[in-house]
């Protein structure tokens, strides 16, 4: 065989592993080496080659390393707390910060048993164990199942298309991972485990410094949304892929989709409660990641307001981008144009002020072709009984707003805040059902394939964690715009785009990871959503204009 890594080109057998083949490039590597890239598709190390191909290993700086580096050491917490609590029920909830929250059902977290976990985690990973993929036939996991009553990887026998079914054993404990798994417990040095709340957090490292713990940021209005909704699905016996299939299954989904609904419904209207009882509010700021729903949201906000008497006036601040010569650039020397300084700030808030003073404005109209201001001869002016309505990446970021009063503003951020769990020890990242809901949407509307989407997914991501995520907690409110039925919806739009990514393509390792979470998502048919639902925003055929 033949493989390339980097620039060399390394004559090997048949059926040797990575790790065994690249072993001094690993050891030799500054930062940990936790899985590779062979052929454009995510691997372990322990992965055995069986034909020609292209090997790219995958260390912990990397944003996929530190996807690996957080599954791995979820294992090992999963390990140590069977180990030293046979008979209690951890679950992996959700992620907050660099940290995934954790409870344990009907258990008091204390100092001690949050030492001793950390003791016995920090002792596996001193050994530096193997963890071993086992790859079971179905007739072999019908055995392991019938001898072993566990939940662990059940999903993927109970799809009767896998043919093979997978488990990572480490000494005598094994689970499954819906992801990614480093081949040593030794790669994975660095974590922290805290109280918070009625549980506790697992801290661990960003990719952009792998070494060492990041500074720790509270995110108490943050952790309240998703833990309102958590124990929400809780109580509708709704927490993972098996109880959502289950309802399928037993012909309950479209009772689970209008309860799903009716709470979005509702917490709309508490937010417009609470705006319109403020009286000295004149603007409603919303912000949040791509493909959070903000159209939508913003759109049966207002007619909630229209209900208690205000009407909402929107206010473009796409229109007030600085001219094209003064737009900041990027490292690349490319404009900018998520850039906080690529707003024509002084006009912005001078245009603001004279609104909510009752003056008119003329209203501009930014020409993106020639990249400059144009004045075709719109007029504003805000009525007493109007109130505007804002939506952009840096609304949650008083420096777009400077000049106007605190309490004149009600900021709202928004984003899909993920509650459902594959099983007790894999969740479904907030950032994946974006990214499926957005390949979906740029298909639909755009006439993006899905490549395109995924190739630009990451620059996306770096403007968010640049513009929005630091300005979360300055939030009035915040809104949680996903349902816990969409990826069964999703799905059937998704998989089809994501299979048209071939294996030559770099984007094809992401494809893969999407189609293997979403492949064990019964499918729900579009026709169950209801025409004012968020989701239609990314389906198409919904009651608003996008």
């Amino acid at each position: 065989m033949k493989i390339q890594f980097g620039d060399r080109i390394i004559e090997s057998k048949e059926k040797i592993s990575i790790q065994e083949l690249l072993n001094e490039d690993i050891k030799n590597s500054k930062y940990a080496t936790v899985g590779a890239l062979f052929n454009n598709e995510y691997v372990n190390l322990d992965y055995k080659i069986k034909k020609d191909g292209k090997i790219e290993l995958i260390n912990t700086k990397s944003k996929q390393g530190a996807k690996i580096y957080r599954t791995t050491l979820i294992y090992i917490l999963a390990k140590a707390f069977e180990k030293l609590y046979p008979n209690e029920k951890l679950v992996t909830n959700y992620q907050l910060n660099n940290a995934m929250y954790c409870d344990v059902e009907n258990f008091e977290i204390t100092d001690e048993f949050l030492e001793k976990l950390t003791n016995e985690m920090r002792d596996i990973i001193q050994r530096d164990l193997p963890i071993k993929q086992v790859i079971m036939t179905r007739e072999e996991a019908k055995e392991f199942y019938e001898k072993n009553d566990t939940p662990k990887g059940r999903l993927q026998y109970d799809l009767t298309e896998n043919e093979e079914i997978y488990m990572y054993f480490c000494e005598d404990y094994y689970n499954y991972c819906y992801g990614t798994m480093a081949n040593r417990t030794g790669v994975v040095p660095v974590f922290e485990l805290i109280k918070y709340n009625q549980g506790f957090l697992l801290r661990y490292p960003k990719s952009e410094e792998p070494e060492k713990l990041p500074r720790f940021i509270q995110n108490k209005k943050l952790a309240w949304a998703l833990n309102e909704y958590k124990d929400i699905h809780r109580i509708l016996n709704i927490e993972t892929v098996y109880r959502l299939n289950k309802s399928i299954t037993e012909n309950k989904i479209k009772d689970y989709i209008m309860l799903d609904e009716a709470l979005h419904e509702k917490k709309i209207a508490n937010i417009a409660d609470k705006i319109v009882k403020n009286r000295n509010v004149k603007m409603i700021l919303i912000a949040g990641p791509s493909s959070s729903g903000k159209t939508t949201f913003a759109q049966r906000l207002g007619i909630q307001l229209r209900i208690n008497g205000l009407k909402p006036i929107t206010i473009s601040v796409d229109n007030y981008f600085v001219e094209r010569e003064d737009t900041p650039r990027d490292e690349n020397g490319e404009y900018n144009f998520e850039d906080i300084e690529a707003i024509d700030l002084k006009l912005f808030n001078e245009h603001l002020t004279k609104l909510l003073k009752g003056e008119e404005i003329d209203v501009p109209k930014f020409d993106f072709k020639v990249g400059t201001k144009r004045y075709d001869g719109e007029k504003m002016k805000l009525e007493d009984d109007e109130i505007l309505v804002i939506e952009g990446i840096h609304c949650l970021n008083d420096k777009l707003t400077s000049s106007i009063e605190k309490d004149k503003k009600y900021k709202i951020y928004i984003s899909a805040l993920t509650v459902l769990n594959m099983d007790r020890y894999n969740r479904i990242s907030t950032t994946d059902n974006r990214l499926v809901r957005r390949i979906v949407r740029d298909y639909q509307f755009r006439s993006y394939s899905a490549k395109d989407t995924i190739r630009a997914w990451p620059k996306v991501n770096n403007g968010e964690e640049k513009n929005i995520f630091p300005y979360q907690e300055e939030a009035d409110s915040i809104f949680n715009t996903s349902l816990i039925y969409e990826l069964g919806v999703l799905k059937g739009y998704a998989i089809p785009l994501l299979k048209k990514i071939t294996e030559k393509e770099p984007e094809y390792a992401e494809a893969t990871r999407l189609i293997n979470m979403l492949k064990y998502f019964k499918e729900i048919p579009a026709e169950y959503v209801p025409t004012n639902s968020l989701l239609k925003e990314f389906l198409g055929g919904g009651d608003f204009k996008y």
